[in-house]
């Protein structure tokens, strides 16, 4: 009873600090709080009225979604902001698109070069580069570069470990059709057995080809 807190009598009695009411912790130098906070703001998750009833969409969306359906019903000034940003979205794709397409076909003609230059004189101990050039498919006609291989070392160790795989089951499948092809007689295997084997190993070549990317 003793402890309890008494009638009319503060349990802090010294009261708050002073300025403790309204004291915020500042960012550090490398910190760019205001950023993150519109960021967070611009992509929480907000309840908006579609065709179908309430639908969630990012509060961005929901922004661009009101401008676009204002400039459909003839705002003028929602039809210049809507249009500025969209010739401004596809113009920043478009310099990103080439930006990429000119760094792939540099990388994969210079490393071809050099890995030429390797084999002309002999050097064999060098490591090849991820990715190896061989890798960067770009098509010319489409304007278009991916990589279809590894890029990274810990990519590379998994690559090896498939194309392993995959040299393995196409020696299986190999064998399991030199055993169909076999003419009829006492040592030839069974026929379903056999069949049942090669349309398995094929599947599981076809699994390990979009492993690969292939």
């Amino acid at each position: 009873v003793e402890h309890r807190f008494q009638p009319g009598r503060s349990g802090n009695p010294k009261g708050r600090p002073k300025g403790a009411r309204n004291k915020a912790k500042l960012p550090a130098l490398h910190e760019e709080r205001l950023k993150s906070i519109i960021l967070e703001e611009a992509y929480r998750t907000i309840s908006v009225q579609d065709a179908k009833g309430p639908v969630a969409i990012p509060l961005a969306q929901a922004v661009v979604r009101s401008l676009a359906v204002n400039a459909a019903k003839g705002n003028n000034r929602a039809q210049r902001l809507f249009t500025e940003l969209l010739v401004t979205t596809e113009r920043e794709n478009r310099r990103l698109h080439d930006e990429w397409l000119d760094v792939a076909m540099t990388y994969k003609i210079e490393w071809e070069r050099e890995l030429d230059r390797r084999r002309q004189i002999g050097i064999t101990h060098l490591p090849e580069p991820l990715p190896h050039p061989d890798h960067v498919i770009i098509d010319i006609r489409a304007g278009t570069a991916v990589i279809r291989g590894p890029a990274t070392k810990e990519e590379k160790a998994e690559w090896d470990m498939w194309m392993g795989r995959k040299r393995m089951f196409e020696e299986e499948l190999e064998e399991l059709e030199a055993m169909r092809d076999m003419p009829e007689g006492p040592d030839k295997p069974n026929m379903g057995i056999i069949l049942d084997e090669i349309e398995r190993t094929r599947k599981v070549l076809a699994i390990i080809g979009k492993a690969l990317g292939g």
